[in-house]
């Protein structure tokens, strides 16, 4: 990425992700929801950090924290942070409500087909929705450079996940907390993460890393739909990112990543060092290469439920 003239190819979002640990839901109706939304706001935005060197095109991670919307600007490419922004969702919470209540209007309107309701509805949803976006740009004038189009399709996306937004307070959290990390988190690390919070939803508090920066991997997003987990939320972050450091229990599983652990210097209860095969290393044709995709999602399936259980039931992180 660059320093070169902004044009309409560079001033954009081309990936949108959002924070499994902030950002929870395990009903599908509600996941479709936020992809049509991420989806809307890909095919056709105008958006980019203001007061940084970098060009685009951007990737965008959003996560929730309190009551803070944090929209994270990276290389779509590496995931390398960029920007990042915290946007207060007090100022929104009427326009919020609003949403949710012009949208039931709506659905309302269409199902009884009355032409007259349907554009009195729509009249208002659209004045919500330039309200909010008008307030979302000033919100976020000198730090996010956006067209108003933009900005109402990223408020749609706004209401979407923040309904869905876990106030777990990880600081005073008694959960117990458990680090996946690998070389890459594009693979190995993020999938044992994703599959304890499916085993143990809202029980355990599980984040995963990488040694260094990798990039989103389709064969994962493939194999783990077929279990019912949407990977294609995840971007990959590197152990320098972590905030936290005190965990229950630190689980490597790549050559590299014990001894960039002990470098870190982390706090935890346990660590342990897992041999796990990196099936990105598997050569073939597409069918070889997931199976050894669904072989590793199968044996880690198992080995963190057994793992985690004693730990999510209150028993000792030794093992």
């Amino acid at each position: 990425m660059g320093t070169g003239a902004r044009t309409a190819d560079t001033d954009r979002l081309v990936t949108v992700t959002l924070d499994p640990n902030t950002i929870t839901s395990i009903n599908p109706d509600e996941v479709h929801e936020w992809r049509i939304a991420i989806f809307d706001l890909l095919e056709d935005n105008s958006f980019r950090p203001a007061r940084v060197t970098a060009t685009g095109p951007f990737a965008l991670h959003m996560s929730i924290t309190g009551n803070f919307i944090v929209l994270d600007v990276r290389h779509p490419e590496t995931f390398q942070p960029i920007a990042a922004h915290y946007l207060s969702l007090t100022p929104f919470r009427r326009l919020i409500r609003d949403y949710f209540r012009i949208r039931d209007s709506y659905y309302d309107a269409i199902r009884s087909a009355q032409p007259f309701q349907i554009e009195t509805v729509d009249m208002a949803r659209r004045g919500m929705h330039n309200e909010a976006a008008e307030l979302l740009r000033t919100r976020l004038t000198n730090k996010i450079i956006m067209d108003l189009n933009t900005a109402r399709r990223l408020f749609t996306l706004i209401c979407a996940v923040q309904p869905y937004a876990s106030r777990i307070d990880e600081s005073k959290s008694e959960l117990p907390s458990v680090l996946f990390v690998c070389s890459m988190n594009s693979v190995r690390s993020p999938m044992a993460a994703a599959l304890a919070r499916q085993a143990f939803p809202g029980r355990v508090i599980t984040r995963s890393v990488g040694v260094n920066g990798g990039k989103a991997d389709q064969f994962v997003h493939e194999v783990m739909e077929e279990v019912g987990i949407d990977m294609s939320v995840h971007t990959p972050h590197i152990l320098d990112e972590l905030v936290a450091n005190r965990f229950d229990l630190v689980i490597t599983l790549s050559d590299d990543a014990p001894e960039a652990v002990a470098r870190k210097g982390l706090e935890a209860g346990a660590i342990e060092a897992w041999t796990v095969e990196d099936p990105s290393l598997v050569e073939g044709n597409r069918e070889v290469v997931l199976s050894a995709y669904r072989q590793l999602r199968d044996s880690l399936r198992k080995r963190v439920r057994e793992r985690l259980e004693p730990l999510v039931s209150g028993g000792s992180q030794i093992h």
